[in-house]
């Protein structure tokens, strides 16, 4: 039974298994009627030690399903504790990395049993995730590029050390100067619980803009913000193209969802005036399965 919401979505669990482990996630259904190809799919991924309901909250991608652009789907990591759930995104983290949690054949799963249950455009199926869940999105575009569109990933590096994904794939990532966790010039961040030594995002980036085939020197221009001690500014490789990668690089930004108040004043500061759901939104609109 589905979680009633006066929202104009209903929340429902879904359960897959994958191979000997019952994997499991949070669906939120519009309950608005859906478009003829079926809704745009959003997979969102939780960040490292936390959960799918933390993610909903932390990320208000909500919205999403509320106003019927999406169905958005909150997978669930593995570990120990529940409240406390990590992804097997490359290099990084926990219990996933360190068990080889097969994280990407969750996703193809979970994709499936959602197609069967619900009306889903499969050439509209997306990721987003948050630090550690930015590093699935990675993996997921890395190594399922037939299944992912498109993917967004906020406040976590590429954390593979190489990529051949099977078709070029847009990326839209946002990242804050004062990343104590996963630092903008890479490293190992001053609050970083794991002590992964993380690629900077800028390589990252650069490895997805030389196998999209695009130019190396992006065109940059500032954002408007409103927020004290906050500048933002959009880097932008092949803007406009199929194969685009966009960086929203904000500065004075901490381990925060733009536009979102953070859990906790360890995380940073946040962009509240510059909300990065709608520009993920439409990035992915922009962006189906060729």
């Amino acid at each position: 039974m589905g979680e009633d919401s006066p929202e104009g979505f209903r929340v429902e669990p879904v359960v897959v298994r994958v191979a000997t482990r019952q994997r499991q996630a949070l669906v939120c259904v519009p309950t608005a009627p859906p478009p003829a190809a079926g809704w745009t799919l959003v997979l969102a991924y939780h960040g490292g030690r936390s959960h799918p309901e933390t993610m909903r909250h932390f990320s208000g991608l909500d919205v999403l399903a509320a106003t019927g652009r999406a169905l958005v789907c909150y997978p669930a990591g593995t570990g120990t504790r529940e409240s406390m759930l990590t992804w097997n995104g490359g290099n990084c983290c926990g219990e996933a990395r360190d068990g080889d949690a097969d994280d990407v054949g969750f996703a193809r799963e979970l994709v499936a049993l959602l197609g069967r249950r619900y009306p889903i455009d499969r050439r509209r199926i997306h990721a987003t995730g948050m630090s550690n869940g930015a590093m699935m999105a990675y993996r997921l575009a890395a190594e399922a590029a037939d299944v992912v569109a498109a993917i967004a990933p906020v406040a976590g590096p590429l954390a593979l050390q190489s990529i051949r994904p099977s078709r070029p794939v847009p990326v839209l990532h946002f990242h804050g100067s004062l990343d104590q966790f996963t630092p903008l010039a890479g490293g190992v961040g001053r609050r970083s619980v794991t002590r992964t030594f993380h690629r900077g995002i800028h390589d990252g980036l650069l490895e997805w803009v030389r196998v999209n085939g695009l130019p190396g020197e992006p065109a940059r221009e500032p954002v408007p913000c409103a927020d004290d001690g906050i500048t933002i500014e959009r880097v932008a490789w092949g803007a406009g193209s199929d194969a685009e990668v966009i960086l929203y690089e904000i500065t004075g930004g901490g381990h925060t969802w733009p536009g979102r108040v953070p859990d906790s004043f360890y995380l940073g500061p946040s962009a509240l005036s510059f909300d990065a759901n709608p520009i993920i939104a439409d990035f992915f609109a922009r962006h189906p399965l060729p």
